[in-house]
């Protein structure tokens, strides 16, 4: 929450100071980030939240130097290699498929931010194997936002533009990765920092999990970027600037489900190693119906303020709100089925996932480039919102099929009244108080009632057993904490 609200008023600045243009243009770099970002990892940032935590719990520290070593190593070579083939071939790809050479400068900046993201994923993902995920959020979230920020201003306001904002971006990078690597060797027990012989291989487990990652991230880069990819070939570069825009906005949507997927991964592949399936299926409904309700109140305000949310990015953003509304529902779903694709790949059901996954990307392809030209970015829009939401309905009936799993029960239906009260009253505040400036406090009024409202009848009418267990548990840790302060 802290990182989608201060990327939200640092994305306004941002979008006031460079305009649609600038932003199409880094828009376009980031494909192609993304597009060697896809090699970068080779699947080891997911593998080492498995085999890190399995290693360090039954103290195999051999093994975990051996992987670490090797991982390393591999990450190393390959993200060189990678650097200097990005900017080699990254100018022919901006000038010939983007058509846009404005992008060829920052070419080397963005071949930096391939490198800091590989390992900075990596080290961040053995945080999380050793089950330390606030202290990774500390680093990740609550350094690295509030440095990109003050980096980024300081830059902007020297007049540096484009330039200074993804530099920024580097100098961020560079700093968090040398804190994940501190951290990570700290928590590294001492038995597995002692140097052998030589790095062995990798394990065949090893090396085949990280192969279905590496799959399942290539499709998901198809799924994620296809959108921004077809219209920088086909439209214009400012409203691949306002797509991105509305698109950021959209990724906030799930910022539940993104929060509970950092921990609930592993916990996933531990009940199902130990066959705790009942246990499992108790989390994995609970769970979701937490998402469920963070998300609803934001996606209302999102969807009813979207014409006043893209406003505040500058006049020339406003046209991007359909975008926004359609993404918002895309994602709303997305939260709406929970974990399924973790609970495919962290129980060994991987090639479902990466079968659903094939199949979908081909389909966002075709539909998009059927929609791009007659209905220009809201086409793409539509197309990216029905991808996701098929995606998630396919994922959901594998996890049943495979896993006997479902997020649902009768307790969801607790949840129609608070909703509903919500979105009738942030609707009689948009509609009654529309001459309302500045309009961010508008805005922020309709979060604040949205949520206080949801939240508040749902703690009167819709709580069962477990998630009352779940609120007392909070409120024992926040009292604790209170405590200490």
């Amino acid at each position: 929450m802290f990182t989608a609200a201060a990327g939200y008023f640092f994305k306004i600045y941002v979008a006031r100071m460079l305009g649609a243009g600038a932003l199409g243009i880094y828009a376009l770099g980031m494909t192609i980030v993304g597009f060697f970002g896809l090699f970068n990892g080779l699947g080891l940032p997911q593998a080492a939240v498995r085999f890190v935590a399995a290693y360090s719990a039954t103290q195999q520290y051999q093994r975990l130097h051996a992987f670490l070593r090797r991982a390393i190593i591999l990450l190393l070579g390959t993200n060189i290699l990678l650097a200097g083939l990005m900017i080699t071939v990254g100018p022919w790809l901006a000038r010939k498929l983007y058509q846009s050479p404005e992008l060829v400068p920052y070419l080397r900046l963005f071949a930096i931010i391939v490198v800091t993201g590989a390992f900075g994923g990596f080290f961040g993902q053995v945080l999380a194997g050793y089950k330390d995920v606030a202290l990774r959020t500390v680093v990740t979230s609550f350094i690295a936002s509030p440095l990109n920020i003050v980096l980024g201003v300081i830059f902007l306001a020297a007049g540096m533009g484009l330039r200074g904002y993804v530099l920024a971006q580097v100098a961020s990078s560079l700093v968090v990765l040398c804190l994940l690597i501190a951290v990570a060797w700290k928590l590294t027990p001492p038995p597995a920092r002692l140097l052998s012989s030589g790095p062995a291989p990798l394990e065949p487990e090893v090396f085949w999990f990280s192969a279905a990652v590496f799959g399942v991230s290539f499709l998901e880069y198809l799924l994620a970027q296809t959108d921004k990819i077809v219209m920088g070939a086909f439209l214009d570069v400012s409203q691949v600037g306002i797509y991105s825009i509305a698109g950021s906005l959209v990724t906030f949507v799930p910022v539940a489900l993104q929060s509970v997927n950092q921990i609930f991964a592993p916990t996933i592949a531990d009940l199902h190693a130990r066959h705790e399936q009942e246990v499992l299926g108790r989390i994995f409904q609970t769970l979701t119906k937490w998402i469920v309700a963070f998300t609803l109140p934001l996606a209302f305000v999102m969807i009813i303020y979207s014409k006043p949310l893209m406003r505040l990015f500058g006049p020339a953003f406003e046209a991007g709100w359909v975008v926004l509304i359609l993404g918002a529902l895309g994602q709303l779903i997305n939260a709406g089925t929970g974990s399924v694709g973790y609970l495919l790949l962290m129980s060994g059901h991987q090639k479902r996932l990466v079968r659903i996954q094939t199949i979908m990307a081909v389909f966002l392809v075709a539909v998009t480039l059927g929609l791009v030209r007659p209905f220009g970015m809201i086409g793409v829009a539509a197309a990216a919102a029905l991808a996701t939401a098929v995606t998630n309905y396919l994922c959901l009936k594998e996890v049943r099929a495979a896993l006997g799993l479902s997020p649902y029960n009768r307790t969801y239906l607790r949840l129609i009244g608070p909703g509903f009260v919500s979105i009738v009253l942030v609707l009689c505040l948009r509609f009654f108080m529309v001459n309302v400036h500045p309009e961010w406090l508008m805005i922020g009024a309709a979060l604040v009632l949205a949520y206080g409202t949801f939240g508040g009848l749902l703690m009167m009418i819709g709580l069962d057993d477990d998630d009352k267990m779940i609120v007392e548990a909070v409120g024992r840790r926040l009292l604790k904490a209170r405590g200490k302060a």
